[in-house]
């Protein structure tokens, strides 16, 4: 059984009326009649009662007709269906993101890919530090991570969204919490506490921003994520430099404070180079348009 027999049957079906199918169909008449009459022979049943006046559907007529319907719906919807996954417009999108980006960035971007690509599924593993979702990316158990640059392997590719300051995470009972000013000499002497990954950009960005002011943070804790060194810091245990991003994320007995010469941090997407997959195509598509206007900001800045 073709489907051209079935979409042909479908018509004349509706309309009762082999000139009114034709018209619809774009056919000649006497192509249509012969096509129906082929169908039948297949099926070896008479579908339409005929007079010179009247087209009826017999009661195989009937029958067919309720079932033809479900099947063109759903292989209409079969190739809608591809055409969405072919354009990336329908499929699963496995996403990383740092502790951070969780916070201040997935609301925005899931709310942009369920107006842009409202087909498309998510699949969310937050709170990993970039080594780890470039490790996943190149293996290909994650489609696009947000995380913080330098990317660890040649394969993966960066896109730029966002270059935060890192501000100063504070005990409520600091004594630096009364100073209106904060700049990076006033930690010369502060217990540091960092993230324990050995490869955080975090903790090379404070490194490095500390150098610059003449002394090397000493790092007496480390945290396996966010949430634990904002705990530690509350405890009293030492200092974190972290991406403005952390506000995001308020705790009881945590108080944050801009740093006059502090350094900034990148936040970018990231896919591995090469993949054919026109979900990440689509995606990262998406979102770089949407981020455009404050990476242009960012690059004005700069300039």
């Amino acid at each position: 059984m073709e489907l051209r027999h079935l979409r042909y049957f479908a018509a004349v079906a509706e309309t009762c009326h082999f000139g009114q199918a034709a018209e619809l169909l774009h056919v000649a008449q006497p192509a249509l009649s012969y096509a129906i009459r082929q169908l039948e022979h297949e099926l070896d049943v008479t579908l339409f009662n005929r007079t010179t006046r009247h087209v009826s559907l017999t009661a195989a007529g009937e029958f067919l007709r309720d079932e033809a319907a479900r099947i063109l719906d759903g292989v209409d919807e079969a190739q809608r269906g591809v055409r969405r996954i072919a354009a990336g417009h329908s499929g699963l999108l496995r996403l990383g993101l740092t502790g951070t980006a969780a916070f201040s960035h997935l609301p925005r971007m899931a709310r942009i890919l369920r107006q842009e690509l409202p087909a498309l599924a998510l699949d969310i593993h937050a709170d990993m530090l970039t080594p780890t979702q470039c490790e996943r990316l190149g293996t290909g158990a994650l489609d696009v991570g947000v995380l913080r640059p330098p990317a660890i392997g040649d394969e993966i590719e960066l896109q730029t969204i966002d270059d935060e300051p890192l501000i100063l995470a504070v005990s409520a009972d600091h004594r630096l919490v009364a100073e209106p000013v904060i700049s990076l000499a006033d930690l010369r002497s502060e217990p540091f506490i960092g993230y324990s990954g050995q490869d955080s950009a975090v903790n090379d960005t404070v490194v490095r921003a500390c150098r610059r002011a003449g002394f090397v943070p000493h790092r007496e804790h480390a945290a396996p994520g966010t949430a634990v060194l904002l705990a530690l810091v509350a405890a009293g245990l030492g200092v974190a430099m972290v991406p403005a991003s952390v506000r995001a994320l308020p705790l009881h007995g945590v108080v944050f404070r801009d740093i006059l010469d502090g350094a900034s941090i990148e936040l970018a997407l990231a896919w591995r180079r090469g993949v054919d997959n026109p979900v990440v195509d689509a995606v990262v598509t998406v979102l770089s348009a949407a981020y455009a206007p404050a990476v242009a900001t960012l690059s004005e800045e700069d300039s």
